[in-house]
């Protein structure tokens, strides 16, 4: 998972440098298609043994986990990279939180107030003017609402799916329907879409590296990833995870964001107290 974290904090980090050239939309699109090349070549390479038998849950993991990153990458472009990434990171405090209303699992008092302290946590992140969330906001829930249920149906998954076969289902839908909203956007296009109708810009110059570094480093995150939910302790897992905002704020300060005030990085060490109780108390 500490392996993952990187990987997926260097994969931002590149996201955030070529959404200074194209949409993130178009980012998204070339992040999973490199990622998606790396992995039939595995599978061609050796080829899966599993027994599968759920493509709705597999299908579902796809669409939700492509909502995720679609939110989460037009964050990367728009606010610093460790509020992005913190924003993502409230996954396990919103999977607690559904599991206790439709799963019907106990939660006891310290998994409570964790959910407590990372709400307060996320606000003060957010630093709301009075009942108004902005745009990045709002998405930056998403991308953590999204996560949580992406995470929770790979641990289904993990058991009747080969790792990287989890990865493609995802990854080939993360390809495909940013292909066809840039289509799309140049029939029609909104201000209020431009986090998914943004016509498709030719990359120039270094942009091609960054591209095929960003999908590596994606693949690396993803594989890793997935392994280490599927293997080992949830607690363990979620506890590990939350070593990518330290990872994003070193990353970010490099790339030139700016260290956060003490009431954002008060919010941030709330987020990761809270997010490794509940890890923890799902062990």
């Amino acid at each position: 998972m500490l392996i993952s974290s990187f990987s997926f904090a260097i994969d931002g980090a590149l996201a955030k440098i070529l959404s200074q050239s194209i949409a993130s939309i178009e980012v998204v699109f070339f992040r999973n298609g490199v990622t998606m090349l790396l992995v039939l070549l595995s599978l061609a390479r050796t080829p899966p043994k599993h027994k599968g038998g759920k493509p709705w849950l597999l299908l579902f993991r796809a669409l939700i986990g492509f909502s995720a990153m679609l939110a989460f990458f037009y964050n990367i472009a728009h606010i610093p990279l460790a509020d992005a990434m913190t924003f993502s990171r409230t996954a396990p405090i919103f999977t607690a939180m559904l599991a206790f209303f439709f799963l019907k699992e106990r939660m006891g008092w310290r998994g409570w107030c964790a959910v407590f302290l990372g709400f307060i946590g996320i606000v003060l992140v957010m630093k709301p003017s009075g009942l108004m969330l902005s745009k990045t906001d709002i998405f930056g829930l998403l991308s953590g609402l999204g996560a949580a249920l992406a995470y929770t149906s790979v641990r289904e998954l993990h058991k009747v799916y080969d790792a990287r076969v989890i990865v493609l289902a995802f990854v080939f839908t993360g390809t495909l329907l940013p292909a066809l909203f840039m289509g799309i956007s140049e029939l029609y296009t909104h201000p209020s879409l431009d986090f998914m109708l943004s016509a498709f810009v030719m990359p120039q110059g270094l942009a091609w590296l960054y591209i095929v570094l960003m999908g590596i480093s994606g693949a690396i995150g993803q594989l890793y990833m997935t392994k280490a939910f599927g293997t080992t302790k949830a607690g363990v897992v979620g506890a590990a995870g939350y070593s990518i905002i330290l990872f994003s704020l070193i990353i970010g300060l490099v790339l030139g964001d700016g260290l956060p005030d003490i009431i954002g990085l008060f919010g941030i060490l709330l987020v990761i107290i809270s997010g490794v109780i509940v890890a923890k108390e799902k062990e």
